[in-house]
């Protein structure tokens, strides 16, 4: 039992100043994926019975390599920054919140690197 009122123990442990940011990153994502979804999924559905040079010549048209490659960025990005607060949230045991933060930021860098190496391959080969 402590004799300080809470007041003192909490002065000089103000805000990290980090919530808004990370607040307007993850509704600025989440309104670049409101926009891009539908393109994506139009396009998604009208290259379902392509063949392969159909696709490939789709995403290689410089504005649909474009808005893929937003759409990828901002969708691991999102997943990052929400994935980041359940974590923070939930995970109350030290060791296993940090690995599991290192872990969801290699994890959404390699994933979102590789997506975007995928389709500069594909605007550029062709």
């Amino acid at each position: 039992m402590s004799l300080r009122h809470p007041i003192a123990r909490a002065r000089g442990l103000g805000s990290a100043k980090e919530g808004t940011h990370h607040w307007w990153l993850q509704r600025l994502t989440a309104i670049a994926l409101a926009l891009l979804s539908p393109w994506f999924v139009i396009t998604a559905v009208c290259l379902l019975s392509a063949d392969y040079a159909t696709v490939r010549s789709t995403l290689a048209q410089p504005l649909n390599a474009t808005l893929m490659l937003t759409f990828v960025l901002s969708l691991f990005w999102h997943a990052k920054l929400g994935l980041q607060v359940v974590v923070e949230d939930y995970i109350h045991t030290r060791w296993l919140e940090v690995t599991l933060q290192v872990t969801i930021m290699f994890a959404c860098a390699l994933a979102s690197l590789a997506s975007l190496i995928a389709v500069a391959r594909i605007a550029i080969a062709s």
